[in-house]
This record gives structure tokens, C-alpha cells and sequence, in this order.
């Protein structure tokens, strides 16, 4: 029984082109505007207690570890075994950051794996 390629309905991908503009939003917001902006880093280490510099802190204590690309990796092969939509979405969150925030390595390899997650068999319905 050959079951057709999984596809994203068109209001999937719709959605899933918002999460994916979204994700690089934030991760040229973060890195661009807070991250590499030297006035920001210098006033985060004098007096550090706003919501600015705790998300700076965030962003700098998950992209060490690579800890979007580890995500992006993970949920792409979760995709690639049983595709859907929950699973792509959250690639592209992460992966879309990643790319931006220094974990181009394995953003980029989840891109990849799913890319190729397209090419599976749809899940079975019922």
C-alpha cells in the first residue's frame, strides 16, 4: 500500500512560514540588536536586572551548548521517523534561531534531515 509524501496543507505552511519569518525575527533581534550591541553588554553587566538583559543572558546560556541546534537536530529525525506538523514546527523555530545564534552546524543539519523528512510516506490516517 503506497501511501503518498507528507505535505503541510496550504494552512499548515502558512503557518509554518510565520514560525519560520518569526524565528529569524528574533534570532537577528536578539543577536543584532542585544547580543553583539556593546552599550546593551556593558550596561547588563553594571546593573543587569532588566527583561532585556535576562533574555540577553538566555540567549547566551542556550547558544553555548548549542542548545538550538541540539533542538532543531532533535525534533528534525523525531520528524524525519514519523512526520508531522507539530515536529516541523518546532525545527524551524529552532533552527531558524540557531542559524542566526551561532549554531549554524547543526541548524543546518536539522534543515537538512528535514528536507528530507519531506520525502517519507504520510502517517497512516486512523
Amino acid at each position: 500500500m503506497n501511501r503518498p509524501p507528507y505535505r503541510p496543507t496550504p494552512r499548515q505552511a502558512a503557518g509554518l512560514a510565520v514560525i519560520a519569518i518569526a524565528a529569524l525575527a528574533y534570532g537577528f533581534a536578539m543577536r543584532y540588536g542585544v547580543i553583539q550591541n556593546s552599550a546593551i553588554g556593558i550596561a547588563c553587566e553594571n546593573s543587569g536586572t532588566s527583561w532585556l538583559c535576562a533574555s540577553r543572558r538566555t540567549a547566551i546560556a542556550l547558544f553555548q551548548p548549542q542548545a538550538f541546534g541540539i533542538v532543531a537536530l532533535g525534533a528534525a529525525v523525531l520528524n524525519l521517523m514519523r512526520p508531522s506538523f507539530i515536529p516541523f514546527a518546532v525545527t524551524l523555530l529552532a533552527a531558524g534561531a540557531g542559524i542566526v545564534l551561532y549554531n549554524t552546524a547543526l541548524s543546518s543539519l536539522a534543515v537538512a534531515v528535514l528536507i528530507f523528512s519531506l520525502a517519507r510516506p504520510a502517517a497512516a490516517e486512523g
